[in-house]
């Protein structure tokens, strides 16, 4: 498995460097992940495959990933566009109907996707986003993980936005028992040792989870509150991503009947 890596150059405060897109194959290639549109990742996609991709792949439905699907349509109208239901989002209506011209079809967990380069299994891993997928390649060991990992950083749950912890938890278990060789993320370089970054993003979350609840404990007990106090020196700009991660971990809490809610109030049960 050797895949091109394309660059979307989209770099940003939410996307950091950008983003990477994976062409798989040569005769038939499929392309993982559609960018935002830029004309230099159009450029890209038709220099690795220049009779356009056979295939494109969502990992879900973020705009980094999916809103550059009209434009790869516009180009290449045959290549077919296909990844997991969210309803509501661009992508994630019923099966058949039309995105800015893109017609979607649904993957599932378990379906297998034939590439040159061998079989990919398609595996629904949750968490960042409801309707999130990796592509497991049993033949090398390689797993393309979308957002469910950065190296050197970690992943945001957005809670207000359909994100839920314990699905992401229960995902990277899942993501872990392959035993990946590699991993080949959205962002960020490529993961040489998968086990090991999902050990410290798990070791990581308790520790959060365990500074959420020590905040309880001492009577804060709002999102915004418990945000200030546990990143007292975070820059305005990430405060939002930070707000987010507190209200997952609490909505994981309240999931497992340790903490409860009264309107926006939190506390220990």
């Amino acid at each position: 498995m050797n895949p091109k890596f394309l660059h979307a150059a989209n770099p940003g405060p939410m996307t950091g460097e950008g983003n990477w897109t994976y062409l798989i194959g040569d005769r038939h290639p499929v392309l993982i992940d559609a960018g935002v549109g830029n004309q230099s990742h159009l450029d890209a996609i038709a220099a690795a495959a220049p009779r356009g991709p056979s295939l494109v792949l969502v990992t879900h439905a973020h705009s980094d990933h999916v809103s550059g699907a009209p434009a790869i349509h516009a180009r290449w109208p045959e290549a077919p566009f296909k990844k997991y239901r969210w309803p509501s989002r661009t992508g994630n209506r019923e099966p058949g109907t039309h995105d800015a011209g893109v017609s979607w079809t649904w993957l599932e967990d378990g379906d297998v996707v034939d590439t040159d380069d061998g079989p990919l299994q398609v595996l629904h891993t949750p968490g960042h986003s409801p309707d999130h997928l990796t592509f497991w390649h049993a033949g090398s060991r390689t797993l393309f993980v979308g957002d469910m990992l950065v190296q050197g950083s970690t992943v945001v749950i957005p809670a207000t936005h359909g994100g839920s912890l314990a699905a992401y938890l229960r995902s990277l278990e899942r993501m872990r028992q392959l035993n990946p060789a590699r991993a080949l993320p959205a962002h960020g370089p490529v993961i040489d040792d998968p086990a090991a970054l999902i050990h410290k993003y798990v070791e990581h979350r308790a520790q959060r989870e365990a500074q959420v609840l020590g905040a309880l404990a001492d009577g804060t007990s709002t999102v915004d509150a418990i945000t200030a106090a546990i990143y007292p020196s975070l820059t305005e700009a990430l405060v939002p991503m930070a707000r987010e991660s507190v209200l997952a971990h609490l909505q994981k809490l309240e999931s497992e009947r340790k903490v409860s809610r009264d309107d926006d109030r939190w506390v220990v049960v």
